[in-house]
């Protein structure tokens, strides 16, 4: 895995690699504004043309967007200027969050690369990306206007059921990893979890077989009608024995005992690396208690500690972390916790946004994507 910078027009790029002897070459781009002084318009106009600067390198010129996540500090005022942009663009799954960036300024960006693929969309919004016989499947910004945020969540799940179908596939087997984003998630949270739960039991989704790594975590749409949107990822083409679920439980806690239904991690090995997903994750401990209340830095160690933990567990350490987003519940808490991961975690890729946790008393969580050779 390397890690280059790039900085231009007040934008910084954090591009990440992880190249085998052949194969599949996969980047993550994380991008930020530096200068928040400018408009929204500056910031957008100056994230494109370093974006686009950075596709015309040598290194990335073939690589093709297989998912993009925007995160905004005004969705309701912003979104429309993104999708404006994102219509000159080829097409990739899109999502867009408001999730402010928490540097003071008004967009942050992740994209997803990859090289040598062979790339379609289909009418409900999935892209598959398909090489050496499997067929990756990202959908983003997934939502509807249902009566509340159960119902909503449980459209949400019941339709990508069906898609997934479509494509010869089922939540149970080839589903990986799941964001759910919910407007006012103190409040709204807990239809998340209802309708999840009840769906998952219907495709054998429970405690005794496995759930899928996820997050579920504050962020808003555009639109206030809608109170959950979705972003996932689903392959084709896996053996039982390419998945792995991670556990750690010297440290974490199985979910279900505190009544939510998703894995801290998985991961999903082929023939020449392996691919670390690891669910949104804080300061607890293997009762399901929250540690440190009140205190941030104490709960972004633990938190980094627990993520420690999953990652050994798939053989992989911090340093094999192509992409990170940190999710803080107070933007007073964001000159402590920065310093700290800058210190402790200099060369970790990451995105640090407002989104309050779905557990008021947990003040930080961070979720990663981390990739290793295979053994």
């Amino acid at each position: 895995m390397t890690v280059k910078t790039y900085d231009s027009l007040s934008i910084q790029i954090q591009l990440s690699r992880f190249a085998a002897k052949h194969g599949v070459t996969e980047y993550h781009v994380m991008a930020t504004v530096t200068n928040p002084e400018l408009s929204f318009n500056q910031q957008v106009e100056n994230l494109r043309k370093a974006y686009s600067a950075l596709m015309e390198e040598e290194e990335t010129r073939l690589a093709i967007p297989v998912f993009r996540r925007y995160f905004l500090s005004d969705a309701a005022n912003q979104a429309d200027a993104v999708m404006e942009w994102e219509c000159e663009n080829a097409f990739c799954p899109l999502s867009i969050v408001q999730q402010a960036p928490l540097n003071g300024t008004k967009i942050a960006m992740w994209t997803y690369l990859q090289t040598s693929m062979q790339v379609q969309t289909y009418g409900s919004g999935l892209l598959e990306a398909r090489h050496n016989g499997y067929r990756h499947l990202w959908g983003g910004g997934a939502c509807n206007k249902a009566a509340n945020p159960e119902y909503q969540t449980r459209l949400l799940l019941n339709e990508y059921v069906m898609q997934l179908m479509n494509q010869r596939c089922t939540l149970a087997a080839n589903c990986i990893r799941t964001w759910f984003f919910v407007r006012d998630v103190d409040v709204n949270y807990a239809g998340v979890v209802k309708a999840r739960k009840e769906v998952f039991v219907t495709q054998n989704l429970t405690e005794k077989t496995h759930y899928i790594a996820s997050t579920g975590i504050e962020g808003r749409h555009a639109d206030p009608s809608v109170l959950v949107q979705m972003d996932t990822y689903a392959v084709d083409g896996l053996e039982p024995g390419q998945l792995q679920y991670l556990y750690a439980p010297t440290h974490l806690n199985p979910t279900y005992e505190y009544g939510v239904t998703f894995e801290r991690g998985t991961t999903v090995t082929y023939g020449d690396r392996k691919h670390v997903f690891i669910s949104g994750t804080a300061s607890i401990d293997n009762h399901g208690e929250i540690l440190h209340p009140g205190n941030v830095l104490k709960q972004a160690e633990r938190m980094m500690e627990n993520i420690t933990a999953l990652l050994a567990e798939a053989g992989a350490t911090p340093s094999d972390i192509l992409q990170a987003i940190t999710y803080l519940r107070d933007p007073a808490d964001y000159a402590v916790v920065k310093r700290y991961l800058d210190i402790a975690y200099p060369d970790m890729p990451r995105l640090i946004v407002l989104a309050p946790v779905c557990r008021p008393g947990w003040l930080i969580e961070t979720e990663c994507i981390a990739v290793v050779p295979a053994k």
